[in-house]
């Protein structure tokens, strides 16, 4: 990729950040301005710009590196991802806005007159926030490096000055129309150099598979190992060796390796001749691309079913508690309004996820051996070079690279408000815009911390971690607190701890390697199938064992939510 054109992209859409960020700070005069914008979002702005943050790193990098790794079946990804909007549009939209919070600690705080439920919605709102941020730096750092060679922290390290830059300077005024402008740059950067890929692909006289069929090399590849793996191999497969195989130093050797799995030492050369199948890195091979839709089995090690399942209840349910989703709402003029941008997010997201899959698909033909180095989410970066090359296929690199760059900025700029404004109202306890901006600070820095130290998990796996989290905690909070009066305080706060704190420690037990093969490790590396059903029966049964705790102004509570704002009366659309 020419790097000239690249940087030249990615410096365009930082000063395009930072001038519409200017122009917030000229219009952002009070907390409310910082916080929710006053309130005076439109529809169709406030969509865009809901899609502009939504649409994350694992949207943009993330769906495509996933389809290329495992095929057809991560097309899960982008359907629960946008179906997440569908259950927010039912459940939650509308009565969330009519609540008048700021953010999901002040609805919970007001729907259940309790402080204890405030303090443990604020650390989940900061956990899943942190969760959320860390993949947005990680692939920073990755796009970075591959445009240029510099360090893997350096992509990170711009992202997090950028938004702390703007977020300080306007708050969510300043960011509502950098991320409005950050969609539209998305999806025309993904759009266009697809259409060019797709006509250079139908004109490829190559023979044809499936996107069902195995990933194949093209021509002679070579390909270097950047860490130990474990190839899967399922049928006997002849290649050039320099470096070690089970064992074993080779020196340009040719080597045959038997059908089963073959550890592979970091730094190793292998050398493929063209029609051979790419090795799987995964711990199991061979169930089929479409093994997901079928019933388990007991000789098979993947679960693919119950991974399945998993991943569709974190992705539909989680989106209603991302911090950063939740308080865009809190920005519509009314609940009517709240709803009207729901509705036009499930189309702008819809459009968009249909392009990431393209290129997944599309990396598989021309890009395999990405499946092999661990930089399989590079594939949107590196396929206009591999299929077109010369000026165009640098100049549409080029475009993408500017892309990414936005889909990082958007995402990390709304979770930092969000993580934000829950460190000042309770953590800093300050008033006023300087108080604000200092933890604007707070919340990029730890996660660019974790950047640095964690760096091997896929862009769209880190962020599915944060969607399980936010679906066993919030997801309950919100739909008993909106539609359940009997909920109470030590209800929702078992809930809390129960269902997000078992969500969290399988999260963490899978990533620190604490879990065993097998069924443990998959039950806990998904654990939304029983973590979710664990925090709704935890609220509800704790609620019914304390009846005496049921809020006193709950049915005037619930009368704001669920009333239009003209019959329930100012609370509903005014600001605490």
């Amino acid at each position: 990729m020419n790097q000239t054109y690249a940087l030249t992209a990615v410096t365009v859409v930082v000063l395009v950040t930072v001038l519409l960020g200017a122009l917030g700070l000229r219009i952002s005069r009070t907390t409310s301005d910082f916080y929710v914008a006053s309130r005076t979002v439109g529809p169709r702005l406030n969509a865009a710009a809901v899609s502009g943050e939504y649409l994350s790193a694992a949207s943009f990098l993330g769906v495509a590196g996933l389809v290329l790794l495992q095929g057809p079946e991560m097309l899960w990804y982008p359907v629960g991802y946008t179906a997440g909007y569908l259950v927010l549009l039912v459940l939650v939209a509308a009565p969330l806005r009519r609540s008048g919070a700021y953010t999901l600690p002040d609805f919970a705080e007001d729907r259940l007159e309790s402080r204890a439920v405030r303090r443990i919605a604020v650390l989940f709102v900061v956990g899943v926030g942190w969760l959320y941020l860390l993949p947005q730096l990680q692939g920073a750092g990755l796009t970075l490096e591959i445009l240029t060679g510099a360090p893997h922290w350096a992509g990170g390290m711009l992202v997090t000055a950028v938004v702390g830059a703007v977020v300080a300077a306007g708050g969510m005024r300043s960011i509502t129309f950098v991320q409005a402008f950050q969609y539209w740059l998305k999806l025309t950067a993904l759009l266009v150099p697809a259409f060019f890929l797709l006509a250079a692909w139908a004109g490829d006289g190559a023979p044809r598979a499936g996107l069902d069929a195995p990933a194949v090399f093209r021509e002679h590849t070579s390909v270097t190992l950047a860490e130990d793996v474990r190839l899967s191999v399922g049928a006997p497969l002849v290649l050039t060796v320099s470096g070690q195989v089970d064992g074993r130093a080779y020196d340009a050797a040719p080597l045959m390796l038997t059908a089963g799995q073959h550890s592979v030492g970091a730094r190793t050369r292998l050398e493929f001749e063209p029609r051979v199948p790419v090795p799987d890195t995964r711990a199991a091979a061979g169930a089929g691309a479409f093994g997901w839709s079928e019933p388990l089995s007991g000789d098979r090690r993947e679960y693919r079913l119950y991974t399945t399942y998993g991943l569709i209840l974190a992705t539909f349910l989680g989106t209603m508690g991302l911090p950063h989703v939740a308080v865009r709402f809190y920005t519509s003029p009314d609940g009517r309004a709240a709803r009207r941008t729901t509705l036009v997010v499930l189309g702008l997201v819809g459009v968009f996820y249909l392009l990431p899959p393209v290129y997944g698909a599309l990396g598989r033909i021309y890009a395999p051996e990405l499946a092999l180095t661990g930089h399989a989410d590079a594939a949107v970066l590196v396929l206009p070079e591999r299929v077109l090359g010369g000026l165009l296929g640098e100049l549409l690199g080029a475009l993408l690279a500017g892309g990414a760059f936005a889909a990082f900025l958007s995402t990390a700029s709304g979770l930092t408000v969000a993580v934000a404004g829950v460190l000042h109202q309770d953590v800093l306890r300050a008033r006023g815009v300087r108080s604000f901006r200092f933890a604007v600070l707070v919340a990029v820095l730890v996660p660019l911390a974790g950047s640095v130290a964690a760096r091997d998990v896929p862009v769209a796996d880190a962020v599915g971690l944060a969607f399980a989290v936010s679906a066993s905690s919030f997801c309950p909070l919100l739909v008993l607190g909106i539609w359940w009066r009997r909920l109470t305080a030590p209800g929702a706060v078992a809930g809390l701890v129960t269902g997000g704190g078992a969500a969290l420690s399988a999260v963490l037990a899978t990533r620190g390697a604490l879990a065993p093969a097998g069924w443990v490790h998959t039950v806990l590396a998904w654990p939304a199938v029983w973590s979710v059903p664990l925090g709704f029966l935890t609220m509800v049964l704790v609620s019914l064992a304390t009846p005496a705790r049921i809020p006193g102004g709950t049915a005037a509570t619930l009368a704001r939510l669920h009333l239009p704002e003209s019959v329930a009366g100012p609370r509903a659309g005014g600001v605490r």
